[in-house]
């Protein structure tokens, strides 16, 4: 049990052609696009989340840095969780770019590093996320406004910051995911705000336990944060209604296609979101509340706290009661469950962005 503080409330921005009225069933109003997206990153902005999630993938959708930096000056408060693939950076320009943004932000990005592979090769697991320690250990000197001396196994690299910095001269916090041993050891090392996919409470409560250990290990504290989708209407009746109503026209072969299609469909991750789903009841609840139809049509967080609105409160309370400090929700189609939950939820939890 913790003292509750504020929470991060974060939103979902379909950049990766992830947004159905219907799951599995593609409709060209929510196709990922400059202008569908830049509407949902609107509707949490005047919706009152703290901050929202530019996800990113090699084969689907749009850029997220160049949609990072056409909608930064757009937004007057809240702020914004860029996704970066490790795998397709050079870091000091990496570095540069989100100096860049943050300067168009007025401060307020945060980052979500994706331990990615350049595309068209595959590194290791274990190789793969040595990199990315390296990239964060780069990225965290340089966005804190020092000069970098690094000898390592993927850079060697002596370069001096870029003249454009940071807001706050400091580096963003770095959220980072993944549950294989080497991803909880890259975590561990580097990472400020360890994200989380839907999974039972006393999952949760292992995952948290570990990597505060594996951290503390190497002299550091982290932050969780966890990633679900949300279905919250009246009564728990209509948001189960809904839930089925999703997968209505969903085909199984087509939702299989959807799976394989990420390039994060091998994970350790991605595994324990189906056995998850199939460890579920025959009504897809793997426990009060939480639902894992949605895994049925996508690769990734697969999960979906359903009810109404004192169930959802309940169910984020009860997480934010185990330790995480930040959530990152997202629903179907995103624009219109962002304001169902700005109004019937959003208003009744203690929520601000992370302090760095």
């Amino acid at each position: 049990m913790t003292t509750r503080g504020p929470c991060e409330i974060s939103w979902f921005s379909a950049l990766c052609d992830d947004d159905y009225e219907f799951l599995g069933v593609p409709d060209a109003r929510l196709k990922s696009s400059w202008a569908h997206c830049r509407d949902i990153v609107m509707q949490a902005e005047s919706g009152g989340f703290d901050n929202i999630l530019l996800p990113s993938g090699y084969a689907l959708g749009i850029d997220t840095t160049a949609f990072a930096a056409a909608i930064a000056p757009m937004l007057r408060r809240m702020a914004l969780l860029m996704a970066v693939r490790i795998g397709e950076s050079w870091p000091p320009q990496l570095a540069r770019q989100i100096a860049t943004i943050d300067q168009l932000l007025g401060g307020r990005l945060t980052i979500n590093i994706i331990s990615s592979d350049l595309p068209g090769e595959t590194l290791a697991s274990g190789p793969r996320y040595a990199r990315t320690v390296e990239a964060m250990r780069i990225l965290k000197t340089l966005l804190n406004g020092q000069p970098l001396d690094h000898d390592g196994e993927f850079w060697k690299l002596k370069v001096d910051p870029a003249r454009t910095g940071m807001v706050s001269g400091k580096a963003p916090l770095l959220y980072f995911g993944g549950l294989s041993p080497a991803a909880r050891d890259a975590a561990a090392q580097e990472a400020d705000v360890f994200l989380m996919w839907p999974d039972r409470q006393e999952t949760v409560a292992a995952i948290i336990a570990d990597m505060t250990s594996r951290a503390a290990a190497y002299g550091r504290t982290l932050r969780f944060g966890y990633r679900a989708h949300v279905i919250v209407r009246d009564t728990e009746a209509e948001a189960r209604t809904y839930a089925d109503r999703l997968l209505s026209k969903l085909d199984d072969a087509q939702g299989a296609a959807i799976r394989a299609q990420s390039l994060d469909s091998a994970s350790a991750g991605v595994a324990a979101q189906a056995a998850l789903r199939e460890g579920a009841a025959g009504d897809g609840y793997a426990e009060a509340n939480l639902w894992t139809g949605v895994g049925r049509a996508r690769s990734g967080c697969g999960a979906a706290i359903v009810g109404d609105p004192d169930q959802v409160l309940a169910k984020l309370n009860m997480y934010r009661d185990m330790g995480i400090e930040a959530f990152i929700l997202s629903g179907y189609p995103h624009a219109a469950e962002a304001d169902l939950f700005a109004r019937h939820v959003l208003p009744n939890i203690d929520h601000a962005a992370l302090a760095r």
